[in-house]
């Protein structure tokens, strides 16, 4: 081969080569530069010699005529090379870069994830009901949950669990959960066992007591205990229950609905027009009657509910309001531009501003709760939002939703802060929240507590409850850049001193007076830094000098579900607390802050705090889990037909086998787990036993006696009037 022929024939790597430019091409072809079909060239492939290639590569190639020409390639050939190593070791080092920022990435989000926990834990929300003392006559007595001291009831004060009632001789009073009324006769003492988002459980002591339950869904849990009983209302309708003096006796009546009696080793079933009465302890003797003739208490029950039934306002606000009873006979609704359906209160006394005419008490958990002196001021001043249009403010109640979530007082203080105070001395103000703005609880909340608290109550997005959320709640900032609506009305900023509002004196007979611009700079905080006394639990009731008797203080009772058990004195919180009850409130573990939703949304029914029947309240391991209950969800529609079986032993357990045709029922699947903690006043009721079929056969006879008085007599409907003629009471009825 001579150079002529190589001429003749150039390389087809060269060519490759120069179409990738003098320095293009692949690392691989880099290091065969001179790759030819002819057998001579794929002979060069295997030398190993780099000068021989190098030779070989000269006299192939036109394009390099000297070693010049060849020294310039080969180092061109190695600078590329060295550029693709630094290459790679840059890819490797970007991959770990890349891997390492991956990691960090996820940890942030898990750090994002055990944050958004915390603050959806709502094991520590309040619940989101309470009861309302609306109506009382005569003598009746309170004594607030954990305290000693019986002082006189107050209306409008909000009833939490371990609150005590007692209604004296020749009194009555009424008291409010939702759509739910109770009543209480003269000469009766109840104690609120447990009251939160699903469950009403009363213990009777003493007296007579009746229900009228106007819904009840499936997780809803009406009951009421007895010295040996306990009753489970089951169905919307009117119930009665009255305990002897001595608390040997109790007489369960239904006018409409359906109960469950459990008491002695057994269960009775207690339908509509059945009145069925209870004496013993620990063994029950069980008589079944017709319903009997109404007396006074009935007649005046059933006309409170006939006032309830006609009530207008419940065409604007959920009957599960509590409080909206009394809006009718106080006040007109009428449609404002910009805020729709709104209440305006009628009569009102000189200088009246919402949140004034009333004082502050400490009610655990939520803490500082306003209590209006007004006979309407409850609904007004624990839902919605208040708006001054023309002069005049009108009540905003907010969005129609089944149940709105209570709140202890819908406002924002004006100074109170440490270090600071009024030109007047230090005192504490507050003024309405307007519609749309935000309420932050001073109490520990979840996310989605703090979102339905507003969006139940007013028309508000989703992205500014949860910018309020991370700057107040999570941050521990004040929001300087919100405009208060209310702030700058004229005479719609309350100020009193601090010890007037810690001690539970009336606002308006105490109020400071402070220059308008004054109260206009003043911080504006969803906080009091004030710390409850005992003056503060007990509120503006005076002390009385008639007490209930010892025995009806601590007669225990029989109860299915172990409530959880009674709060501590403020004394004894504040001791534990170090004497900072309040401000330990106020503190909550730290915890990133949630970006908020770009569109707004609506709360889901997950988000709502409520705690479902098998889960435990406030943490105590205590109250019974109720087994997987049939779906039941009923409202109150006219007469209810009483059923064609009764006085007939219910497992508690609903997935239990129901009784066979012949009467017989197999054991229990699932045993009630033992109690580690109990209510002092509480024991829990026997468990259900089999009857025998001597027994099934009295609850027959039993049941059939009561059919043939049904036939024959007339079934009592309640009347909103009392009848002319003497009526005949069931025995211990007071």
């Amino acid at each position: 081969m001579n150079r002529r022929s190589v001429s003749q024939h150039p390389c087809p790597a060269t060519k490759r080569r120069d179409e990738n430019g003098p320095h293009g091409g692949s690392q691989r072809e880099a290091a065969q530069e001179c790759i030819c079909p002819t057998n001579s060239h794929k002979s060069l492939q295997i030398r190993t010699d780099p000068n021989l290639h190098k030779m070989k590569h000269f006299r192939h190639c036109e394009n390099l005529k000297t070693a010049l020409g060849l020294q310039i390639c080969e180092k061109i050939r190695r600078i590329r090379y060295m550029l693709r190593g630094v290459i790679m070791q840059n890819r490797k080092l970007c991959f770990a870069m890349f891997s390492l920022a991956g990691l960090a990435f996820v940890f942030q989000l898990s750090a994002i994830a055990r944050g958004q926990d915390d603050t959806d834990d709502q094991s520590q929300d309040p619940p989101t009901r309470v009861g309302r003392l609306n109506y009382s006559q005569g003598s009746l007595s309170l004594r607030p949950a954990g305290e000693d001291d019986w002082v006189t009831a107050v209306p409008n004060r909000p009833l939490v669990t371990g609150d005590d009632l007692w209604a004296d001789e020749d009194s009555r009073a009424e008291v409010h959960v939702g759509s739910a009324a109770i009543r209480l006769d003269a000469k009766t003492g109840i104690t609120f066992l447990n009251l939160d988002d699903t469950t009403t459980q009363i213990r009777l002591a003493q007296g007579s007591l009746m229900v009228r339950v106007r819904h009840v869904d499936d997780d809803d849990i009406y009951e009421i205990d007895t010295p040996n009983l306990a009753f489970t209302l089951l169905q919307p309708g009117e119930y009665r229950v009255d305990v002897s003096e001595d608390g040997s006796q109790s007489i369960t009546s239904v006018w409409h609905g359906r109960g469950r009696v459990t008491g002695g080793g057994f269960t009775y079933n207690v339908i509509a027009g059945q009145s069925a009465t209870f004496t013993g302890s620990d063994h029950l003797d069980y008589d079944l009657e017709q319903v009997p003739s109404q007396d006074d208490f009935d007649n005046w029950a059933f006309d409170r509910d006939s006032g309830e039934d006609e009530a207008d306002s419940a065409n604007y606000v959920s009957r599960e309001m509590t409080g909206y009873e009394d809006l009718d006979d106080n006040g007109n609704w009428s449609y404002v531009p910009g805020y729709g359906e709104c209440w305006q209160p009628t009569a009102i006394a000189v200088g009246w501003a919402p949140y004034r005419f009333g004082h502050w008490i400490w009610v655990g958990p939520w803490g500082w709760t306003w209590v209006e002196n007004e006979p309407w001021g409850f609904a007004p001043f624990h839902y919605g939002r208040w708006a001054f249009v023309n002069n005049g403010w009108f009540w905003v109640p907010g969005p129609v939703v089944v149940r709105p979530v209570w709140a202890p007082a819908l406002v924002a203080f004006v100074g109170g802060g440490p270090g600071f105070h009024f030109s007047g001395g230090v005192g504490v103000g507050w003024f309405p929240l307007a519609p749309g703005e935000v309420y932050a609880p001073a109490y520990p909340v979840s996310r989605a507590y703090m979102n339905n608290v507003n969006v139940t109550n007013t028309s508000v997005t989703i992205t500014k409850v949860t910018n309020v959320y991370n700057a107040v709640i999570i941050n521990k900032t004040t929001v300087n850049n919100i405009t208060y609506v209310n702030q700058h009305v004229t005479n719609g900023v309350t100020i009193v001193s601090r010890d007037a509002f810690v001690n539970a004196r009336p606002a308006a007979q105490n109020l400071m007076h402070v220059d308008a611009r004054e109260i206009a700079s003043a911080p504006v905080s969803h906080v009091v830094p004030a710390e409850p006394v005992k003056t503060s639990v007990i509120g503006g009731g005076r002390p009385v000098s008639v007490t209930p008797p010892a025995a009806v203080i601590n007669r225990p009772v029989v109860a299915v579900r172990t409530p959880p058990p009674p709060p501590r004195s403020i004394e004894q919180r504040q001791a534990q607390a170090g004497g900072h009850l309040n401000q330990q409130a106020l503190l909550r573990p730290a915890a990133p802050a949630q970006p908020a939703p770009t569109t707004p949304g609506k709360p889901q029914p997950n988000q709502q705090g409520f705690r479902s029947i098998g889960q435990t309240s406030n943490g105590n391991s205590q109250v019974e889990v109720q087994p997987n209950a049939q779906p039941r969800t009923f409202e109150a529609q006219g007469n209810s037909e009483p059923e064609e079986h009764n006085a007939q032993p219910e497992n508690l357990n609903r997935n239990e086998p129901r009784p066979s045709p012949n009467g017989f029922r197999s054991p229990p699947q699932q045993s009630r787990p033992a109690p580690q903690e109990s209510h002092p006043l509480v024991r829990p009721a026997p468990p259900v036993q089999e009857r025998s079929p001597e027994q099934e056969q009295q609850q027959a006879q039993k049941f059939n006696q009561w059919q043939q008085q049904r036939s024959s007599t007339p079934q009592p409907k309640p009347q909103s009037q009392p009848k002319p003629e003497s009526h005949s009471q069931p025995p211990n009825k007071h």
